[in-house]
This record gives C-alpha cells, structure tokens and sequence, in this order.
C-alpha cells in the first residue's frame, strides 16, 4: 500500500491489541500523528566508555559482547524481564531490560552490540537498565521488526541525542522512536507540504517543515531539536492567531450599535454606588465608552484579580447602554431624525453558575434600583423580575413565558442569567450589550445567536478573575482587546496567608474554631475527591475530599455541619451544596478546586488548602480569592506535606507577590508553560506551550496573522493554511 500521512497507523504497523488501544489513549491515529507526536525531553547519549570506565549515574555507551542471556522474572516484584552481561577488554557489565522478555529470544550469546543508557549501581556493582541497543554484529534471529522492534540498525543507532515522548502502557517511548524512523525510511516527508509561506519562514529563520521533522525527532545536536521546536511553536501559536485575526475581521465587517455617552453621563449613576472607584476602574470605564462610540463590535477582555471590581465596570457601562434609545432604521427615520424617542437597548449579563447569576442579579438591584427600568432573572430555576407592581423595591418570581415576553418586547432592559441566555426561545429587542462573567470563549456565534439578528452584533464584555500571563491572553484572547484592573478598592484588606507544614496544622485549625464562633465559615481544599488506590504504585498520594471531610467531622469540629463539593457531583448537587454554605446551614466546605471560579460567599473568611505544592500559584490565588468577599480580614492557610526548598520557594511567592497577574507570571517562569492553571483546556501543544515563555515570538505571530488577514481575509491564497486553520478551530473549539 502507497504511503500517506493520513494512513492508519494499523495499516502502516503490524499492532497488537494492546498497542491499538495505546495508540488510542495517545490519539495517535494516523502516520501524521505519529510525526507530530513530539519528544517530551531528550537524553544525551553519553560518552563512550570502557565497562571499567563507567561511573554510577552517567549516561555512556559502551561497546562489547552479549552473554548470559535468560529471561525471567525480578525477585521482589515478579516483572518480566531480559537479562544479560556485556563483556569488553576491561570488565563485565550487568544488563536487565524490564518488561521485555521477548529480547531473550531475539538476542544471541557472542553478538556484538552497542549499549547506551544511564549507568547505575546494583548491590555494589554497575548496571543498565532498558539501555537502547545496536548491533555490531552478524543479525538477530526472530526479531519482528514491526511489532517488537526493540535494536536499531547501525545508521538509526548513531543518534547524540535520544528522544523521550509521552508513552502509555504497551506502547513505548522506543516504540515511537522507531515507528517515526520508519515512516522517515518510506520517505514521507516528501510527501508532506509546508502551510507556512517561505517569506515568513525567511523571516525568522525557521527551518522547513521536513527538515524541523527531522530535527525534533532525530537531533544532531541541541541546535537542530530548539530550532525545530522553535518552529513549532510559532506555528502553533500564528495559526491560532490567524483564527482569532480572521474572526474579528468577520466581525468588524458587522454593522453594530453606536453608543454616544461620556463619563460626565454616568456621573449621577456613579455618585450613587457606596464606594469609590479606582483608578484602574475609571481606565476601563473609559476604554469601554471608546468602543461603544465606533460602528463596530467592541471586543474586550477585563481581567481583574477578585475583588477589584469587575462588576461595578460591568454596572456602570451598561447603564450607558441601556440609558440610549435606539436608531431607527434610515428607511424610517426622517432626515436628522436617526433615534427613537422611547424604549432602550438591551444588555445580556451572563454568569457561570446560577448562584453567581443570583448574585449578580442582587447587586444590579442595588445598582439600579433607582432608574426606571426593570431587570430580568433567568435561570433553570425560575425567573425573576425586579421591580415587582406590588412591591416597587423588591423583586417577583414571575412565568418563564412571561419574562420572555418581556424581554422580546424590550420592557427588560436587562437581563441576567446562565447559558440559559443563549436557548433559542429567549429572544430580544434591541440586545447591544453582552456582559461574560468567566466565559473566555464566548465568540462571534454565540453573540449572533444571542441577538438573533444578522445585521448588527451586540458590543461585548468578558470578564475573568483567572490570573493569565501576558503571552497566554495575546495568543488565545487574540481577538480581544486587554484591560487589567491592577488596583483592589480602598479599606479591602489582603488576605493574611500562612505557609504551614503538616506539624502545623492545628494553626489553621485555631484560627477556624475563633472565626466559626464569631459565625462565620471556612473552606477546606483538598487535592483528590476519593482516597488514592494502594494497588497503583504511582497514584497521587494526597488529602480526599472525602476522607478529609469524615476525619474533620470526627475528630477535629465534631459540632460543625460539614459539606463535600467536587466534580464529580451533578450540576444539581454541586447548586444545592452551595445554597446552603451561601445561606450559613453549612459551616466548613470541604472541597477541589472546584471552588476556584464564581463562588461569592461573603461570610467565609477562612481558607485551608491541604497539599498546596499540589496546585499552581496562580490556582492558589484563586482559591485565595474565595476569602476576600468582605470587609471583614480572612485568612489563607497553604498546607505542604513537601520539605523541598524549591516548594517552599515557590510558596513563598503567595506571600510577595503583588497581584495575580505577577503570580501568573511567576508560575510561568518558575514551573513552566505546562502547570499553569486550566492551561490544558486551551487546547494547547506542549510545544505551542513553551512559546508562552517567549513574549517576541507571541508578539511576532500575532502581527503577522494580523497583516495576512488583511490581505487575504479568507486565505484563498494561502488554502494550506486555511486548511490547517479550520482543523485548529475545530480542536479548539473556538466558538
């Protein structure tokens, strides 16, 4: 059969059903995806050595001949195995390879072979384990090249540096390794295109897309495999930045709705809210009535740390929104007469969870209590609407049918509520305002549905209290315009954060009995939801939700009511556990991390986090987060079982740290692309992640898709990429 990268891998290979569901587990389908199935790290090959030259630790080759060959099984723990001696001129070495018995019959006493790998110390004496192979000499009898294939050839064999990828039980990091040199030795490079333009790779000096195969699979030298996954990763991140591009040329090709208000418009409103703003929130302010006065969409992310304010920037521009009348069509209105005389825009306010909707729905209650409007509440538990008839400041439950009359009618100015917002049946008037509280990848599509109109898109707002660096929200967020509110409101204390070791738990403790008897509420946050498996020798051996929650009630607040959350409750559970901690019938919240996102529960001034080595720091300040709901000082409790200096480190950075902007930042440098919190749901390669680490290259990326799509809009002159953008949109899932 002729070779295509889109070939089945079990067409290509000989696999066994373990291999299959490997393969599977890995999505490793195709031959395509087994090229862009990138080492993970490389390993030096070491220096050639004389067995009586080898030292425990190194990695070395060495030369000589196979003797002793058996299989069998290891003493204590009865694994599989292939074990032999390797003799040269100086000395005998003890080999084992673990989990490959089968080389016991593939190998031969006197053959000739070449070792490399890490040299160790086994009761005294030195040793390999699972060392890659060469034969030197006559061939081995029995090998099956496609399905066991463990010896390379003498050209495979001369590598300096050795590949390591990601791997899973009956398909092995070597397996890869020869798998990709086979696809290279049926020559399907040539049979590869490269999607980007050779100008841009001239540009920036990027090798082409065969030889960057080759050079991260097989390196020379470190030289070869930094530039092929400097390669990479700019093309990871420009064809994610062309999406972005090429969606917000779309919608700025939409007509949307002129907003014509200034900050002095907003002043009696802005008099009225019982605080101060600040400074930051002012910029925003500002920067979101620039937008609203062009003809196009408004695109902008506000990212503010918890507590500074998101909502009060939410509040105030959409009263500019819903204080304007809207146009009449042109072939309505009269000359110089382009507005209505009555009625409102609309403003959408979309949150989370129905909690934090309810939330919202009250503070905006509060907001606007004294306009002359109404405020709608749609949830999946009822409706709601305020002001009511009968009681002009107070809100009513009302029929889902008949809010929605409202709102179709333009007698709800504002409406607030879940995905609920987005059903088809919630239809509106005049929608020119969409407000997304933690909903990052709320696109074009979503947008039109919302306003179900093809002719104008509504201005949007998404807001986030997830700390992300820089390169992060320029790659993903490209589409987005960035504001930060680096500021937190005057007399908003910090939260007094502790780094404790096990031995000082009952710190945390104390300090939970003194807020509970003052009536207030703590959380407690655990790593796992069940106790780890004793069977699995690699399960994460940390604090259960469960079992911590059982323990807590037993033995340490026995006069407590304690409540478990996690994610593996339904939706419907997980509400009904928050609604009675936001009510005060729960004391103590045991939970994950679940927690992290849209839980507003003022009363709660405590945090313990049990394995806090466990989480990013920028996941450790959200959680933070939870506490700084009030005015009232709480406290944060970082718990570590590890005594590592680079863990305490690490922590220590919760405490210096000015925001979470400079901890996101931190984490990044510190633990890598890879750890940062949610950086997994980007739907990010860990090649396109190390791009995060280099600002320039981001930077670079995002100007040239930015300057491509105005040429070329629907890259009918570059369809690779248009081919390859499609396929990113997809596993991204943008909208």
């Amino acid at each position: 059969m002729a070779l295509d990268p889109n070939t089945p891998l079990a067409e290509s290979f000989r696999l066994t059903p373990a291999q299959k569901q490997a393969l599977s587990k890995l999505r490793l389908a195709s031959a395509r995806d087994l090229l862009y199935h990138f080492p993970v790290r490389y390993q030096s090959a070491g220096v050639a050595r004389a067995v009586s030259e080898l030292v425990s630790g190194e990695n070395a080759i060495v030369t000589g001949t196979l003797t002793k060959i058996e299989a069998l099984k290891t003493f204590r723990r009865k694994v599989p195995a292939t074990k032999a001696a390797l003799r040269d001129e100086t000395g005998t070495l003890s080999v084992t390879w673990l989990h490959q018995p089968y080389l016991a019959t593939m190998l031969r006493e006197g053959l000739q072979v070449r070792l490399t790998g890490k040299v160790s110390s086994q009761g005294g004496r030195l040793a390999m384990f699972n060392p890659e192979i060469a034969q030197i000499g006559a061939d081995m009898r029995g090998s099956d090249a496609d399905s066991r294939r463990n010896i390379a050839d003498e050209k495979e064999s001369i590598v300096p540096l050795f590949p390591v990828y990601p791997e899973s039980r009956g398909v092995s990091s070597r397996w890869i390794f020869y798998a990709v040199h086979k696809l290279f030795d049926q020559g399907i490079l040539a049979l590869l295109e490269d999607p980007l333009p050779d100008d841009l790779r001239r540009r920036y000096h990027l090798p082409a897309l065969d030889a960057a195969l080759r050079y991260i699979h097989a390196p020379k030298s470190e030289r070869h495999s930094t530039a092929a996954r400097k390669r990479f990763a700019f093309e990871e991140v420009f064809l994610i930045q062309l999406a972005r591009q090429r969606e917000r040329h779309a919608l700025d090709a939409l007509p949307s709705f002129r907003i014509e208000k200034t900050s002095s418009d907003l002043a009696d409103f802005l008099s009225r809210l019982p605080f101060d703003l600040t400074e930051a929130q002012k910029r925003a302010i500002e920067a979101v009535l620039r937008d609203f006065e062009s003809d196009h969409a408004m695109s902008r992310l506000l990212e503010g740390d918890v507590g500074s304010g998101k909502t009060a920037v939410a509040a105030a521009t959409a009263y500019a929104v819903v204080t304007t009348h809207p146009r009449k069509p042109a072939s309505a209105a009269e000359p110089g007469d382009a507005r209505q005389d009555f009625g409102n825009l609309q403003v959408a306010y979309m949150a989370p969870t129905e909690i934090l909707a309810k939330q919202h729905f009250a503070s905006f209650i509060e907001y606007f209590k004294y306009c002359p409007l109404s405020i709608g509440l749609i949830t999946a538990g009822g409706c709601k609407k305020f002001p009511s008839k009968t009681r002009p400041d107070e809100p009513t439950t009302i029929s889902r049918a008949q809010l929605l009359r409202w709102v179709q009618s333009g007698e709800i100015a504002i409406l607030i509520g879940t995905h609920a917002l987005i059903q088809k049946s919630v239809r509106f008037r005049d929608l020119a305002y969409v407000i997304i509280d933690e909903q990052h990848r709320f696109g074009t599509e979503q947008r039109r549905k919302l306003a179900r109109k093809e002719d104008r898109v509504p201005h949007l707002l998404s807001m986030t209290a997830t700390p992300i660096p820089r390169t992060l929200a320029l790659t993903i967020y490209g589409d987005l315009d960035l504001t930060l509110l680096d500021e937190m409101p005057r007399g908003r204390q910090p939260v007094l954060t502790e780094i404790l070791v096990a031995a000082q738990r009952e710190r945390a403790y104390e300090r939970m009995r003194s807020e509970l008897a003052l009536g207030r509420q703590c959380y407690v946050i655990c790593p796992r939801i069940e106790e780890p498996d004793p069977e699995k020798e690699l399960a994460l051996q940390a604090k259960s939700v469960k079992e911590e929650a059982r323990r807590l009630g037993r033995d340490v607040f026995p006069q407590q009511k304690i409540e478990v959350l996690h994610g593996a409750l339904t939706p419907a559970a997980r509400e009904a556990v928050m609604n009675r901690f936001t009510t005060g019938e729960t004391h103590i919240l045991v939970a994950t991390s679940v927690v992290e996102v849209g839980v507003n529960v003022p009363n709660a001034t405590v945090i313990l986090i049990e394995g806090a080595e466990r989480f990013g720091l920028a996941q450790l300040h959200q959680l933070r987060g939870r506490v700084l709901r009030s005015s009232d000082q709480a406290y944060c409790f970082a718990l570590t079982e590890s005594r590592s200096r680079a863990v305490a480190e690490r922590l220590r950075a919760l405490r210096t740290a000015k925001n979470g902007f400079e901890l996101a930042e931190l984490d990044l440098k510190i633990r890598g692309p890879g750890t940062l919190a949610g950086a997994r749901q980007w739907g990010l390669s860990d090649v396109g992640m190390e791009a995060l680490k280099n600002i320039k290259m981001v930077e670079a990326a995002r100007t040239e898709a930015t300057a491509l799509i105005a040429r070329d809009p629907s890259l009918s002159n570059h369809p690779l990429l248009a081919e390859k953008v499609a396929t990113r949109k997809t596993e991204l899932h943008f909208e």
